[in-house]
């Protein structure tokens, strides 16, 4: 694709990247068979093609609309069209560089918008915000509507954390919503990797992973949030006291694995990102190294049909595939993908709750698909996909990894 950037971008790192992406693009279109937007609309402009092209023509210099807003904010970032490109196109790269620059030239959004966006980025973040907030909403929880009920799970038992010493040591991402909404994911995967020898280590400075303000026009402030995170690791890293940053939420390993090239001109925390990336590793890819140990405490002890949605910052952010179901068939689960398992299930970080009609349109044939399976249980691999299919279904919709940790613990 040929570009002439404009002025005020062409001579920028921004600016410079999204020339390269731009003109790596060929026009084909196969990105538009696995865009889960151009599916439900069929409108051009809401495919990676179109929106590509809207983000060219504000970069060469045409003013930004509310129209050329609207196109951009639909898209979930999924990354589908990654998989799909031939040519290899950043479309996740291009899409974050062009919503900058379109917030900074569009109109102002709607009053309850900025509003919405600007609680968001304020609560979602901060643990010690976003906690209490959470136990107020359940204490309200039977007087919501049910989209909001939607957004406040049950409280639920989370068991003890395993206090065993390793010589084997990982570090865990808590998280910020995660502890709050469904802590036993973590506990989880501490028993887990506690049973396999391995002992997890929590940075108490870590927090968000920085994508929620990042993803909300905030870069500056998810930046921060990076920076924050890698100070906390640093001291283990340096020391070489852990072999691995173990993620459980596939969006926060997705956006950790990028901190390398999206603080890449940042001269304090460049080289330390790098390698902070290079030790992110989600847990699916930590536990095949203990295949046999697995199948040994755990052949047959979990007798569920388990119906598997791989979340898109799994199998298209980090190009993770196979993994989580051939971990579980290897240990006796009847696992099931369902159709169209590429597709997103909408929920896309806060995508849920400023795209409400689109998002609860992609969850439910995501639950059609799934429920055609007949499962005895829903499992997942990300906070977001599991709370926002749960909002859809009474079948129960948990983290894979704690099918694995209730397995071993019975068998223990």
């Amino acid at each position: 694709m040929q570009t002439n950037l404009a002025d005020f971008i062409r001579d920028t790192e921004d600016g410079r990247e999204a020339d390269a992406i731009l003109r790596s693009c060929v026009h084909c279109g196969f990105c538009t068979a696995t865009c889960p937007t151009y599916q439900l609309l069929g409108d051009e402009l809401d495919g990676p093609r179109g929106r590509i092209y809207l983000m060219k023509q504000v970069l060469e210099g045409k003013p930004a609309t509310a129209k050329t807003q609207m196109h951009l904010d639909r898209c979930l970032t999924c990354r589908n069209c990654e998989t799909t490109c031939p040519s290899g196109v950043q479309y996740g790269r291009l899409v974050d560089i062009g919503r900058k620059i379109v917030e900074q030239q569009a109109p102002p959004r709607p009053l309850g918008r900025r509003v919405t966006g600007a609680v968001l980025k304020a609560l979602l973040p901060r643990k010690w915000l976003f906690t209490p907030a959470l136990q107020a909403g359940r204490l309200v929880r039977p007087l919501l509507p049910q989209k909001l009920k939607n957004k406040v799970p049950l409280a639920e038992p989370h068991g003890v954390w395993p206090t065993r010493v390793h010589a084997r040591k990982m570090l865990l991402l808590d998280g910020c919503v995660q502890p709050a909404m469904s802590p036993n994911i973590n506990y989880a995967t501490a028993r887990v990797l506690d049973a396999l020898g391995v002992q997890s280590v929590i940075a108490s400075k870590a927090g968000c992973c920085g994508a929620i303000r990042y993803h909300l026009n905030d870069q500056d402030g998810g930046l921060d949030d990076m920076r924050r995170n890698i100070d906390a690791w640093w001291p283990y890293v340096e020391k070489e006291e852990v072999e691995a940053i173990v993620m459980n939420a596939s969006g926060c390993g997705v956006t950790v694995k990028e901190y390398g090239q999206l603080l890449m001109h940042d001269h304090a925390y460049a080289e330390k990102a790098r390698r902070i990336s290079a030790l992110t590793r989600d847990i699916s890819e930590i536990l095949p190294a203990f295949d046999v140990q697995l199948q040994q405490k755990l052949d047959g002890k979990i007798g569920q049909r388990v119906a598997y949605h791989p979340p898109c910052t799994l199998q298209h952010g980090q190009q993770i595939r196979g993994k989580v179901e051939a971990l579980l068939r290897g240990v006796g689960v009847d696992v099931q993908l369902c159709a169209d398992s590429h597709l997103c299930c909408g929920s896309a970080g806060t995508y849920s709750v400023l795209q409400p009609e689109l998002s609860y349109r992609l969850r439910d044939t995501k639950l059609a698909a799934l429920q055609a399976t007949a499962p005895d249980i829903i499992v997942s691999g990300n906070i977001g996909c599991l709370t926002h299919l749960q909002s859809g279904t009474a079948t129960p919709v948990r983290h894979w990894i704690e099918l694995v940790d209730q397995a071993l613990q019975a068998a223990a």
